[in-house]
């Protein structure tokens, strides 16, 4: 049985060793190595690829969609460019991990999507931007492997998500203009301010902010020294207010599934280190004292308390009622197109969704990441995506194993990948912000930073020998 997960999740492939077979491989990686070697600009290959990736994660809240799609459009060519000009006989060489395989069956299941597609043209536009995230993975996986460069980059995304957040703080101290009916107006928080800061959607930003807490959380632990210790303090608590004063319902479903993951890794992590009591009674005491703070925040703002039980007032709720009548909509589009979907992407869903709608309840997407899956790519599509996860999922957890029998402090930052991944997850049962590029930037970016530890089985076993305390640079 052990045998047969192995083979599902691939963490017992070779796949280093087959890929050095592999014709196809050997005809795209690695095949203008020899003119890298006299390349001047490729001498500070790794140095533009990080100030690639900084541009996306640094403007993606303040600029249009269209700047971040040149953006990406700039990524995919220079990562096409890394890899067909890379050293593949270097020993330390990883070009593809497990990850990789599941994340191009999802591709290709997007590509059948939109061969069959009854709207191809819309299918096929959509296409090419899917395809542009899933090379962002890629570039990620890529690039991310340094772990200077990987601290870089989640530093960077801290500092502009504490711009953001300050900003959405200003607005709910000195007010914003309410941009649609994000609350229900029968509510008696009809009058409340949500906001949204540079993001112009509170359910956006809340999106956008949850890999943010869950980091500068991580941040705390990880990074050393008063001072930084205390700017990671300072990062969690201003984006957990903003976060807080989005009033995202979704969003804080996400954080809370996102917390309660934390808090049962984490005692894991610092096992060897605790005293026998604590080994005991840290993981109850977490559980207890997030109940706790639960409880503390429902009855102390009557205001959450309010917009948490609006979850549960069914069609009470107008945006609950919304959603509702939407995946009935949806629904009814999954049973006419179930294998492969109407193609990927919302134009598809706006083509064809009006035919399925009733009235009055237009939308532009399924508010269910996946309900929205399966809308465009099938249960196939599903199917390949769920595999991705159990792949992603399974290779961190067996690189943390690795990393914390070496004691190497950089697996936090793997833990708050994967916990941030669980609660976009979460967040995406109810809302599809995980589509919007400055959300599906991220989600990428978590994947790439989990693939970024695969190490191969021979690597993996000789630094268990060879490395007695390879504790990374902290910030």
């Amino acid at each position: 049985m052990n045998l047969v997960w192995q083979r599902f999740t691939l963490s017992s492939v070779p796949l280093k060793e087959y890929l050095r077979g592999s014709l196809l491989y050997r005809s795209v990686f690695g095949v203008l190595g020899s003119w890298r070697q006299g390349s001047i600009l490729l001498q500070w290959g790794d140095a533009i690829a990080a100030a690639l990736l900084s541009l996306v994660y640094a403007l993606a809240p303040f600029v249009s969609t269209t700047l971040i799609g040149l953006l990406l459009v700039a990524c995919v060519g220079f990562w096409l460019l890394l890899t067909v000009s890379d050293d593949t006989r270097s020993p330390d060489y990883v070009g593809v991990t497990p990850i990789h395989i599941p994340v191009f069956i999802f591709w290709g299941a997007a590509v059948i999507a939109t061969a069959l597609s009854p709207v191809k043209a819309a299918a096929r536009s959509d296409l090419i931007t899917f395809t542009l995230y899933l090379c962002l993975f890629a570039f990620c996986a890529r690039v991310l492997r340094s772990p200077r460069i990987r601290s870089w980059l989640i530093i960077l995304y801290l500092h502009v998500s504490l711009i953001v957040s300050i900003y959405g703080l200003r607005q709910k101290f000195f007010g914003a203009a309410q941009l649609a009916t994000w609350v229900d107006p029968e509510s008696p928080l009809s009058k409340s301010v949500r906001v949204y800061s540079y993001l112009g959607n509170p359910n956006l930003l809340g999106g956008y902010l949850l890999p943010a807490v869950i980091l500068s959380l991580i941040a705390i632990f990880s990074w050393r020294g008063l001072p930084r210790k205390a700017l990671a303090i300072t990062m969690f608590v201003v984006n957990l207010a903003c976060f807080r004063f989005t009033d995202s319902r979704g969003a804080f479903i996400g954080l809370a599934v996102a917390l309660i993951a934390l808090v049962f890794i984490l005692p894991y992590w610092y096992q060897e280190y605790l005293h026998p009591f604590w080994r005991k009674w840290l993981l109850p005491i977490l559980v207890g004292g997030f109940a706790a703070l639960i409880v503390a925040a429902l009855v102390f703002s009557n205001e959450f308390r309010l917009r948490i039980l609006s979850i549960f007032a069914g069609r009470a709720d107008s945006s609950n009622n919304f959603r509702m009548n939407v995946w009935t909509g949806v629904f009814k589009m999954i049973g006419d197109y179930p294998v492969f979907g109407i193609g990927p992407g919302h134009n598809s869903f706006n083509k064809v969704y009006p035919l399925y709608q009733l009235p009055r309840y237009t939308a532009l997407s399924a508010y269910s990441i996946f309900l929205e899956i399966i809308v465009e790519t099938g249960f196939v599509g599903l199917a390949s995506f769920i595999w991705l996860l159990i792949v992603t999922f399974n290779a961190g957890l067996l690189q943390l194993q690795r990393l914390r029998q070496l004691k190497n402090s950089d697996g936090l930052w793997l833990i708050g990948a994967m916990v941030t991944m669980v609660g976009m997850l979460a967040h995406g049962l109810v809302d599809t912000v995980w589509y919007r590029p400055q959300v599906n930037t991220l989600w990428w970016l978590m994947v790439g930073i989990v693939a970024s530890y695969y190490t191969p089985l021979r690597q993996a076993r000789k630094q268990e020998f060879t490395s007695p305390n390879p504790n990374s640079a902290a910030y």
